[in-house]
């Protein structure tokens, strides 16, 4: 899983570790959260419509409804063919938006989460690490129209970097995303190679 705060370059990381995955010949599935469903894929837009202005815990339940969605139609699916699923945020980014952001119950939330994904969690999780202003700065300079969360203020997208620059478990690495496109892609794929042939007892 990828993760990060907005303009970190998450989508961009995911699309070329999947390349590499598949080079190595592995099966791959790309996915985006909120997303990757029919029902996952309204979710999204109600979400993140500026014009819909979902109340914090209407927001949590619409991620948290995609969520649940993608991992049983999708994500375990996949897991169960035996693919490698390179996963565009998830549920640290509960942590960080609705939690951080929202100021929900940490305790309630990560209950409802727990529910939501049937206790899947991701066996790698790559955190990349940019200040909040800089990851603004670079949606703004490509033209990206903001959405409903992208439009909150930059101190409370400073409070939402800061909770992914200093998460940690043990299968958490931090990157740090201010190097060039091809620096981060080249030191997330030795991590991802690496914990490939740990988990795989490869040599």
């Amino acid at each position: 899983m990828v993760d990060g705060p907005d303009g970190a370059g998450k989508t961009t990381l995911v699309r070329r570790l999947a390349i590499r995955l598949r080079d190595a010949g592995r099966e791959v599935l790309e996915v985006r959260q909120p997303g990757g469903t029919a029902l996952a894929e309204v979710a999204r837009e109600a979400a993140l419509n500026p014009a819909m202005h979902a109340s914090p815990l209407a927001e949590l339940f619409l991620m948290l409804a995609a969520r649940a969605d993608q991992v049983a139609k999708v994500i375990q699916p996949a897991l169960d063919r035996g693919e490698v699923v390179v996963s565009d945020r998830y549920d640290l980014s509960t942590e960080a938006y609705q939690i951080a952001g929202r100021g929900l119950s940490r305790e309630r939330v990560m209950g409802a989460n727990e529910l939501a994904t049937d206790g899947l969690q991701p066996d790698l999780t790559i955190v990349l690490d940019l200040p909040a202003e800089l990851g603004l700065g670079r949606q703004a300079l490509a033209g990206k129209e903001p959405d409903r969360i992208e439009r909150e203020s930059l101190e409370w997208h400073e409070r939402i970097a800061a909770v992914f620059r200093e998460a940690s478990g043990p299968s958490m690495v931090h990157i740090d995303a201010t190097a060039s496109v091809e620096e981060v892609e080249r030191a997330a794929w030795k991590v991802v190679e690496t914990h490939l042939k740990e988990t795989s007892g490869a040599g």
